[in-house]
């Protein structure tokens, strides 16, 4: 049945007058429309099909999609719109309160309560038999809303068939409460006919790692507590809480993960390492898996690591042409050592491995020592540490200039012997790139020094160091102007030239979930090592002396580099705030 308020002669003027669709758009298609309508096609989701761009997005060429269609719909109708974020359901209202049979047939989600009144998402609210039928099943009133048909089946797939998978898995494994004194181990022997759990756990797992790729999550948190499981999701470098699951499936959900990545399922009271690589259709992505033992169990922590993101082209990490300009300047050297510094989550290992793939050729005989492998990528030479057989970054550092190498990647400068193997490399015309842990460019000289390195070793092999944060882009869907007062800005040292800023905020859409956020991007702050900075560093200088050189030499600061990005509407001033303070 298609509905009157889904008919092109309705839809069509709507969307000229909200400026979504330009009349000429619209003449083009009236042809079209009506093979659609012969064939009984839903409008909507043809309309949606053909990805036409709006008329109001200019250079964007943003494609006209359902939500568009039906929000317009709504806003003529007085109906409430939604755009549905699994992260902010409550999967316990959305699957106990109707069965997944009845929502997958008339499209319809329990959303939330208002009082004594249930809220429920439908893709046609205008139908008063379906209003009718779920007051009489759910033996409440009901309010309606309208929200796309691709969210509400995305959401009918997630929750009905985790939770199915959840429930059944629980329904297998919950120990009985059975009180025998600790004396001897209580165990229920299943019927011979009985489904095993290990089929709804792989379904679990499997579910949880669709979803925190469809999610753009980099990291996977399941935390064991006194009575449930929580799961966590890193989006955009902010953990979201998505599910709380029985404690009963804990220890599987564990196992499970665990023997993905052939670590020891009989070890829970070590801390262990691992890796597993997942695809999913022609997306693949290499997963670290990390365990430890708290308080209430096993804590997981995967992190989800995509190729296309990691090795990135240089132009497209964030940095300013004329950072990007030194810092290629850097690679042009054949010999000496680059540093990368900030903290955990800075995206170090993103900028590393894209500078790697942008130098390598088949006349160049890369070699890294991680710990552990970030990605395996088959033109380098990737060695992996491991401490408990003596494998470590000075060991490997002590044989590796046997074999040859033109580049050398260290993944972290720890100890004064991997920083005296790194410097000899450098010393002996190798290109060698690190990381430290450090606050700003200048500090990693600091750094070295406290380490134990000879300040004309450092003066010496130092060709450039490079730190670096990440911060939130604006979602250029929802992006609109914005005005910012100069003292505001220059409180937190941005200079804006102007008495008011024009900036850009996001407005919370479909596509960036309601946060205005969609992916992230570097701030930086490129120091070239010059002569007069070598000379500072040879006569042990202090770190502010570095520092006061290379911005009179024309360094842009972490600072300076966000306020930048802030004014050009990439980012937003409380994502300055909290990269740079």
């Amino acid at each position: 049945m298609i509905h009157p308020y889904f008919d092109s002669n309705y839809i069509f003027p709507l969307l000229r007058a909200s400026g979504l669709l330009s009349q000429a758009q619209i003449e083009e298609l009236l042809p079209k429309v009506v093979i659609a309508k012969r064939k009984g096609q839903d409008i909507v989701q043809w309309l949606d099909s053909l990805k036409i761009p709006r008329a109001d997005s200019g250079d964007k060429q943003i494609p006209l999609d359902e939500a568009d269609i039906l929000a317009v719909i709504a806003r003529d109708r007085n109906w409430p719109f939604r755009r549905l974020d699994p992260l902010k359901l409550d999967i316990e209202v959305v699957t106990k309160t109707l069965s997944s049979s009845f929502a997958r047939k008339r499209l319809v989600l329990p959303l939330k309560w208002h009082g004594d009144e249930l809220e429920i998402c439908t893709y046609y609210p205008g139908d008063r038999e379906l209003k009718e039928d779920l007051e009489r099943a759910c033996q409440v009133k009901t309010r309606m809303s309208v929200a796309p048909k691709k969210d509400i089946e995305g959401i009918i797939r997630e929750f009905f068939d985790f939770k199915r998978s959840i429930a059944a898995a629980e329904d297998i494994l919950a120990t009985p409460a059975v009180d025998i004194s600790n004396l001897e181990q209580y165990v229920r022997l299943m019927p011979p006919d009985s489904k095993g759990s290990d089929k709804y756990i792989n379904q679990a797992v499997d579910h949880l790692f669709q979803y925190a790729m469809d999610q753009r999550a980099s990291d996977i948190h399941i935390e064991p507590k006194r009575s449930e499981t929580h799961v966590r999701l890193r989006i955009d470098g902010v953990l979201h809480t998505v599910y709380r699951l029985p404690r009963a499936i804990h220890d599987a959900l564990c196992t499970r993960i665990k023997a993905m990545s052939r670590l020891d399922i009989a070890e829970k009271r070590r801390p262990q390492d691992g890796r597993l690589k997942i695809a999913r259709r022609d997306y693949e992505a290499e997963v670290r898996v990390s365990t430890v033992p708290v308080a209430f169990g096993e804590k997981v922590v995967l992190r989800l690591q995509s190729a296309e993101i990691l090795f990135s082209a240089l132009d497209e990490l964030g940095f300013a042409p004329t950072d990007l300009a030194t810092y290629k300047a850097f690679l042009q050297r054949n010999h000496g050592m680059i540093l990368m510094t900030g903290p955990t989550g800075s995206g170090k290992s993103t900028t590393l491995y894209s500078t790697l793939r942008y130098l390598s050729s088949p006349d160049v005989n890369i070699v890294t020592v991680e710990d552990p492998i970030e990605m395996v990528y088959e033109d380098f030479n990737q060695i992996a540490v491991q401490p408990q057989i003596g494998v470590t970054f000075a060991s490997i550092l002590r044989n590796i200039l046997r074999q040859d190498p033109d580049i050398v990647m260290i993944g972290e400068i720890r100890d004064v012997e991997t920083a005296r193997y790194a410097v000899q490399a450098a010393l002996t015309g190798h290109m060698v790139f690190s990381t430290l842990h450090t606050n700003d460019a200048a500090g990693a000289v600091t750094r070295l020094r406290d380490l134990g390195l000879e300040p004309y070793l450092i003066a010496s092999t130092l060709i450039g160091i490079v730190a670096q944060r990440l911060v939130r882009k604006v979602c250029t869907r929802c992006a609109r102007p914005a005005s910012l007062p100069a003292e505001r800005l220059a409180a937190i040292g941005c200079n804006a030239g102007a008495s008011v800023a024009k900036i850009m905020q996001g407005q919370g859409c479909n596509i960036c979930r309601g946060t205005g956020y969609f992916g992230r991007v570097g701030i930086y702050e490129v120091l070239p090592v010059s002569e007069k900075i070598r000379k500072i560093i040879h006569d042990s200088g202090e770190e502010q002396q570095i520092r006061r050189q290379a911005i009179e030499s024309g360094m842009t600061t972490l600072r300076q580099d966000a306020c930048r990005k802030l004014l050009k509407g990439i980012t937003t001033m409380e994502e300055v705030i909290r990269a740079v303070g």
